[in-house]
């Protein structure tokens, strides 16, 4: 694929009008896609009192865009990842705008603790991994046994850059062999990138988190792990490749080198971005990073979520041999709006979701280099 061939296409497609998409692919295509995802679509219909129609025409633009509304389902057979989708909220353009406020909310944050690690933040059992702009501590409220932060030199966590980057994967990768070596049971690393309140993070300092855990991977690992054994059973196939191939059929997947990059599309929230590659090396991270300052210069991500899932560090009984090193990046909203972006449909439901992933791979090709 090469870069922009699919904008004059993407452009003209809409998520909502995924069954009419599918429906056009050619035959072998709309199989594997079948196969892998499921699509229900439903009109859900109002009949507003005449009182409400200024404020419909404020934020909707017209009261006939809200009266009938289209909203589609999409459900991953495998996962039994699902996203609802309204035609009215997947319509609107994605907006490029930071809040202007931001930056001195983040700067009334410092000095924090990890301004200074070295003296505020406690070492782990085995010391201090430090890297070019990066420098680890042990977390002091752990997820697991074995739980680290890994933090930047920067104070701004909007104001990474590729090399600080890589430099936190390189430095994550050293925790992860350090860590194994005082505890040879646990073997299961997690990477972890908590951007700003919306996200999770307690500390706005620029950071990340490493876990190793033992026993078996984190239950959404482990379970996709699974899937992959059983797409492979029945259909004689590699689920992340189809899953990639089901992606490339309706323009939302690209390779930049030898990473894969999906606007995935059942996303856990707003504009998810799944990479997968076959290592962690370098490659990977600085196409991750390209893909996350696109999110944040070009369609309004200020707090993210983003998450390595990685293979076991030494041979296990499972077997790991269907899965990929996974990236998954996910939008978790203005940081400065008090709404949250998760509720109990999100909790214990499905995700209900506003950006469109035919209007995010639009931007990300735009800026991806797909040669």
């Amino acid at each position: 694929m090469e870069a922009h061939s699919e904008g004059p296409v993407l452009a003209q497609r809409s998520i909502v009008d995924l069954v009419d998409i599918v429906a056009a692919l050619p035959e072998a295509e709309r199989e594997r896609f079948d196969r892998l995802f499921r699509v229900v679509s439903t009109v859900g219909e109002l009949d507003p009192p005449a009182h409400m129609n200024r404020w419909i025409e404020r934020y909707f633009g017209s009261v006939e865009a809200v009266l009938r509304q289209k909203v589609v389902k999409v459900t991953n057979r495998l996962t039994l990842e699902e996203t609802l989708f309204n035609d009215i909220r997947a319509r609107r353009p994605l907006e490029a705008r930071i809040p202007a406020e931001l930056a001195d909310e983040i700067a009334k944050t410092a000095p924090d603790p990890f301004c200074e690690p070295e003296l505020n933040t406690p070492a782990d059992p085995f010391g201090r991994i430090r890297g070019e702009h990066t420098i680890t501590a042990s977390n002091i409220a752990k997820y697991d046994g074995l739980h680290g932060v890994v933090i930047f030199d920067e104070h701004d966590p909007l104001a990474f850059t590729e090399a600080l980057v890589v430099d936190a994967v390189r430095v994550a990768k050293r925790w992860f062999e350090a860590a194994h070596q005082i505890d040879p049971s646990a073997v299961y690393p997690f990477f972890m990138w908590n951007c700003l309140w919306k996200s999770g993070a307690s500390i706005p300092h620029g950071h990340a988190q490493v876990s190793l855990t033992r026993g078996a991977h984190y239950g959404k690992v482990e379970n996709t792990r699974r899937a992959t054994l059983v797409y492979r059973e029945e259909y004689g196939t590699e689920y992340f490749d189809d899953l990639f191939l089901a992606h490339q059929s309706l323009g939302l997947a690209a390779e930049v080198g030898s990473v894969r990059v999906m606007a995935n599309l059942v996303p856990l929230k707003e504009k998810e971005v799944v990479l997968t590659a076959k290592a962690v090396d370098d490659d990977l991270v600085r196409v991750a990073y390209q893909a996350l300052r696109c999110l944040v210069e070009r369609l309004n991500v200020v707090s993210f979520n983003l998450v390595i899932w990685m293979p076991p560090l030494v041979e296990t009984d499972e077997d790991w041999s269907g899965m990929p090193v996974v990236v998954r990046l996910v939008d978790r909203g203005d940081p400065l709006n008090r709404t949250s972006d998760f509720g109990a449909m999100e909790l214990y439901a499905a995700s209900v979701v506003s950006s469109d992933p035919f209007r995010v791979a639009e931007v990300l090709w735009e800026d991806l280099d797909l040669r």
